[in-house]
């Protein structure tokens, strides 16, 4: 339930339109909800605009399609990282209009209901080569189901600067620009160097030997020379959206 949502509530009972019970049902599971091996936080989506966020992994098919099912029937946006297809089949059976998102391993349901949610202008998500597009795809469907417009720029590493450049107009339109990069993680510099709002910087596991799984990346990202570009941490697209959606926010 978001604050628009208790709102028109209480405008609704004022009116005689909802029951003194009706609206003690809606408040029941506000603060949050057990459900014995977990504990649904409701309130979150009043606190901070957005619901809990469930990661699936660790998570039984059957235990993510049991949170997934009280987050949908309080009305709210629904968003599961990290999920697989049995997770998905799970949840499907109990939410048929929950998609899946494959290369982000993502599922989302209520989508619609947030589309309006005012923002500043649109994220762009980068990626330095095809292997980070899982990365960035996660990044892209957070920042989507938020409410924002998002665009992206995928293989444009610096292996291949031109391929940048190439693309400046559509980088200097975006009001917050996402930019995953492995290997030597070099990508967010050059973009961090070339625009005048906020970039923040996600360091994969892809890469080669000394790349070591993603933790040469992520020095070279918090060692930027370019001023503005924040990092998070390895392989987390799902950090970088959600961080580029408040900052996007009005």
């Amino acid at each position: 339930m978001t604050k628009h949502d208790l709102k028109k509530l209480l405008s609704d009972f004022k009116r005689g339109n909802v029951t003194e019970q009706e609206i003690l049902d809606a408040l029941t599971s506000l603060p949050y909800e057990s459900l014995g091996f977990a504990t649904i936080d409701h309130h979150l989506e009043l606190r901070r605009g957005f619901p809990e966020v469930i990661l699936c992994e660790g998570k039984t098919p059957k235990q993510v399609a049991q949170i997934s099912k009280s987050i949908f029937r309080n009305g709210s946006p629904l968003l599961a990282t990290r999920a697989t297809r049995q997770h998905f089949t799970a949840v499907k059976k109990v939410i048929a209009k929950a998609h899946y998102h494959e290369a982000a391993r993502a599922i989302t349901a209520n989508e619609a209901k947030i589309q309006n949610h005012p923002t500043k202008g649109t994220i762009l998500v980068v990626t330095a080569g095809t292997s980070d597009i899982p990365v960035a795809e996660e990044a892209l469907v957070t920042a989507r189901i938020m409410g924002n417009s998002v665009d992206k720029l995928y293989d444009v590493g610096v292996s291949g600067i031109h391929r940048l450049l190439a693309q400046s107009v559509k980088i200097k339109k975006a009001s917050v620009i996402i930019v995953v990069a492995g290997m030597e993680g070099a990508l967010p510099s050059v973009v961090g160097g070339l625009v005048d709002v906020p970039v923040i910087a996600v360091p994969t596991s892809v890469g080669y030997g000394t790349s070591f799984g993603g933790l040469a990346a992520l020095l070279a990202m918090l060692n930027s020379c370019a001023s503005g570009v924040t990092v998070v941490n390895i392989n987390n697209g799902f950090g970088a959206g959600f961080a580029a959606s408040l900052i996007n926010r009005k």
